[in-house]
């Protein structure tokens, strides 16, 4: 019995390393070799040309309409995703909560392309409001402010969905001895829940910067893809690769390519803080 146990223990002992094995050589098919091959085609040619493509106008107008993007989308959605997860987890039974959360997640089982046809579909020439658009001049699509609305719309639901949990976590007792003592509804978020749900808030404000800033999709279909007017790095990098364009496509890929890396050393970080926080207030 003795030995069969040994023998047991012996097969066993492979099958770990052989799932190991496994995953590492499909996260290097699927990922590690894809990735380091962008950082080696961006600087095949040395570190010069690299920069000089960085310099390009439609490189440079690409990454100022990237940047604007975000810095407008990501404080909508974080002033949405704080309003919206306070009403979720501090109501928690009026009717039709699971439904809002269910509409709250549709972001994230809509297809991109899909979410922009949406978009052109309403505020297009032919959608529901396109001829009172037309009536005062104002354009969506193939515009900013079509772009804008794509982005909100994919990266809506992420601190919402990181911040309702933390505050689920965190309870009503701070906020109602709070408010036993006189403090106000602003100086209890404020001084109390906004402290408390700081590390989530982050992670999910981490989380929105980066879909805003590597959204395809959804801002393919509405902005038209125009070079130097309404053309985001993601699709620069296409258009540039369609171009055969294919230093500066995988230079702008390599620099969206360490956002990506240093959005996953922040995401890190703060999945530790946060963590450490529900720890701290237990």
């Amino acid at each position: 019995m003795t030995v069969s146990n040994s023998g047991q223990g012996k097969q066993k002992s492979f099958v770990p390393a052989i799932l190991i094995g496994i995953s590492l050589l499909y996260l290097a098919l699927v990922l590690y070799i894809p990735a380091a091959n962008v950082f080696a085609q961006a600087f095949k040619k040395g570190v010069g040309p690299f920069f000089s493509n960085l310099t390009e106008p439609n490189f440079i107008t690409a990454a100022t309409l990237t940047i604007v993007l975000a810095l407008i989308a990501v404080p909508l959605n974080t002033v949405f995703g704080l309003f919206a997860a306070w009403a979720l987890t501090r109501n928690t039974r009026f009717r039709g909560r699971a439904f809002i959360l269910s509409i709250l997640d549709l972001p994230f089982s809509i297809s991109p392309v899909v979410a922009g046809l949406m978009i052109v579909l309403l505020y297009g020439r032919n959608g529901w409001f396109g001829p009172l658009l037309e009536q005062y001049d104002l354009k969506i699509i193939f515009a900013f402010p079509g772009m804008l609305l794509a982005s909100a719309f994919v990266s809506m639901p992420f601190v919402a969905r990181e911040v309702i949990p933390v505050l689920e976590e965190l309870g009503k007792d701070q906020e109602e001895a709070a408010r036993t003592l006189g403090a106000k509804g602003f100086q209890i978020f404020w001084r109390v829940t906004l402290p408390s749900i700081r590390w989530g808030l982050l992670y999910g404000v981490l989380l929105t910067n980066a879909r805003v800033m590597g959204e395809f999709g959804a801002v393919s279909v509405v902005s038209g893809n125009i070079a130097g007017d309404t053309q985001t790095l993601p699709l620069f990098i296409e258009d540039a690769y369609k171009q055969y364009q294919t230093e500066a496509a995988f230079s702008a890929a390599a620099i969206l390519a360490l956002l990506a890396l240093v959005t996953l050393v922040l995401k890190e970080i703060l999945e530790k803080k946060t963590g450490s926080s529900k720890k701290g207030a237990h």
